[in-house]
């Protein structure tokens, strides 16, 4: 583990004068930090990272812009004309995108696992890929791959400080602003494509679409729009209708675009929109129609609802090869109208597209990973929607599982969920799973902030944080104070069945790992990991987990969550 040391260049520009005035920021999350002119690179090996990403958190956006945001929704061009000025103090031009042959996908469930499937399919035809997607699990450069990996530390912090500083040496002449964390990494990752000559880039929509800031992006080679549901309502509206209208934002004149099956309202807005944008709309076939050699294809992510965004993947990348003129006598398919939307028949994948949807690995969705005696399933679910596949998922792959195991098992739930998300309404969809434990924790990592500062969020208070994981504990009483529920599952311990699944919180997400493998997962167990001491009472609650053949341990409700666990179940991410 790095130790961040105390160090401000006597000798610098200007640049650095002013970002003593941001110390403190990093100092809240346990940090010191180094400035540096921006007009060499750090020199110092193995600091300079974790600098820059020090930096980039003094651009987190904290609750007053975030009303400020909201408030001028009603003039989405402002929000869009900014976005377009920070690009040009940058040193690019909206023009300059039109040269990264660019794959735009939004959508509320399974954009990621789309955009994923896409890059990993156009990667196999040997096209240098790039791939700007959020959030990142654990280190922020996750969100900038090239060719499916993520940009290197040198390159991460070498781009960064070359885009840091051009905006910070011209934000006096536009009124002391900077883009906001979110807009800057968009930025960063157009500015990384453009100079490592991608052949094409996917990239992800942030929120919503019509306002959110890569719709700066002029002429897409092909757009797609995956499962639409309701999420991120204070931004995009309250109904199905408000926001899909948002999604169909990212439409193009004379753009094909894409989309899967959705809900009767919904798909009106979009084919409305597609008609006003002047966008040619199609609707993806069922994946069970696409007809391969090898017969029914097998897809790397794991759940039934990744079907419909393996359908769209294979639409889009056929799509954008087919503009790139690639000679492929598979590529044949046909449209038929239905309710005013063109429905795309299914082609032949061809070989390649084929191993590409069996090879796409997307961390933290659909995850399973199993360390000795105790078994994670990971998945960031964070809508009704999404929860509902994971429940469905977790169900039959816990199943399987248990049916091998060597003796009794006891289910775990390591639950948080962020935002204006109904947390109430997503536990109680979890409640039919029948867990013996259920945790509750904030997304932080460890009781000691440590110098990785790639996950360090400055938008809510520790003390917020805690509050939504009561009120999270609260509600799961409530919900499972109508059901009875036993306190273990069937052929597990013969305990009371009268008592319902144990509850707790705790402080971070390695004392909730730490309590619940009981020194069964020696990944967690690091005597160098500072956590907060547990009172004796709660450890005693702990026996039925000291006693059963394995632990199945559920982590779901935020992908801010899956990727703190990730940090600490994985060590080789943090590197």
């Amino acid at each position: 583990m790095m130790v961040c040391m105390s160090r401000v260049l006597q000798r610098g520009s200007a640049y650095t004068a002013r970002l003593r005035k941001k110390d403190w920021v990093c100092r809240l999350a346990g940090l010191s930090v180094r400035h540096y002119s921006t007009k060499t690179a750090p020199q110092i090996p193995g600091m300079e990272y974790q600098d820059a990403i020090c930096t980039l958190n003094t651009l987190q956006t904290n609750a007053s812009a975030l009303e400020q945001v909201r408030q001028e929704r009603s003039h989405p061009q402002l929000q869009l004309q900014a976005m377009i000025g920070f690009l040009e103090r940058a040193g690019l031009t909206v023009e300059d995108l039109d040269r990264l042959n660019i794959i735009h996908v939004t959508g509320t469930k399974g954009k990621g696992s789309t955009c994923a499937f896409t890059e990993q399919i156009l990667r196999g035809y040997g096209f240098r890929t790039g791939f700007y997607s959020s959030p990142h699990l654990v280190q922020v450069r996750e969100r900038i791959r090239i060719n499916g990996q993520p940009i290197g530390k040198d390159l991460f912090t070498k781009y960064f400080w070359q885009v840091y500083g051009r905006l910070d040496e011209t934000k006096d002449a536009h009124g002391g602003t900077m883009p906001a964390y979110f807009r800057f990494l968009t930025i960063l990752a157009f500015h990384v494509f453009l100079q490592e000559k991608v052949d094409l880039a996917v990239i992800e929509v942030g929120i919503g679409g019509a306002y959110d800031c890569t719709n700066i992006i002029r002429r897409p080679w092909v757009c797609g729009i995956s499962s639409l549901g309701i999420d991120h309502t204070q931004i995009l509206g309250d109904t199905i209708e408000k926001i899909a209208w948002q999604k169909g934002g990212i439409f193009k004149p004379g753009v094909h675009a894409f989309t899967v099956k959705q809900p009767e309202d919904a798909m009106a807005v979009l084919r409305d929109r597609a008609k006003e944008i002047r966008c040619p709309l199609r609707v993806c076939p069922e994946l069970e129609d696409y007809q391969a050699d090898c017969g029914a294809l097998h897809l790397g992510l794991a759940g039934k609802h990744q079907h419909s965004n393996a359908s769209l993947a294979l639409q889009l990348s056929h799509t954008w090869l087919q503009k790139r003129w690639l000679p492929d006598k598979s590529f044949s398919t046909t449209s038929v109208e239905t309710t005013g939307v063109l429905q795309v028949t299914s082609f032949k994948p061809s070989p390649i597209m084929v191993k590409g949807l069996a090879d796409t690995e997307w961390p933290g969705r659909n995850q399973t990973l199993k360390h000795g005696t105790v078994t994670y399933f990971l998945d960031g679910a964070h809508t009704m929607r999404s929860m509902n596949a994971c429940v469905d998922w977790y169900r039959e792959t816990a199943a399987q599982h248990e049916r091998n195991a060597s003796g009794p098992v006891a289910r775990v739930l390591l639950f948080n969920a962020t935002g204006d998300r109904d947390s109430a309404a997503m536990l109680k969809l979890l409640v039919p799973c029948h867990f013996d434990f259920a945790v509750f924790c904030p997304n932080i990592t460890e009781a000691i902030s440590s110098c990785n500062a790639d996950q360090q969020n400055f938008n809510v208070s520790v003390e917020n944080m805690l509050t939504r994981c009561l009120d999270n504990e609260r509600s799961w009483r409530l919900h499972n104070s109508h059901n009875g529920t036993q306190l273990l599952i069937e052929d597990s311990l013969p305990l009371a069945p009268e008592k319902k699944t144990e509850t707790l919180v705790f402080p971070c997400i390695l004392s909730a790992l730490q309590w619940i493998t009981q020194g069964r997962d020696s990944v967690v167990v690091d005597p160098a990991k500072t956590v907060f001491p547990v009172k004796p009472s709660i450890m005693a609650k702990a026996a039925p987990l000291c006693e059963v053949a394995e632990i199945h341990v559920l982590i779901t409700g935020s992908l801010h969550l899956v990727g703190g666990v990730l940090k600490h179940l994985d060590p080789a991410s943090s590197n």
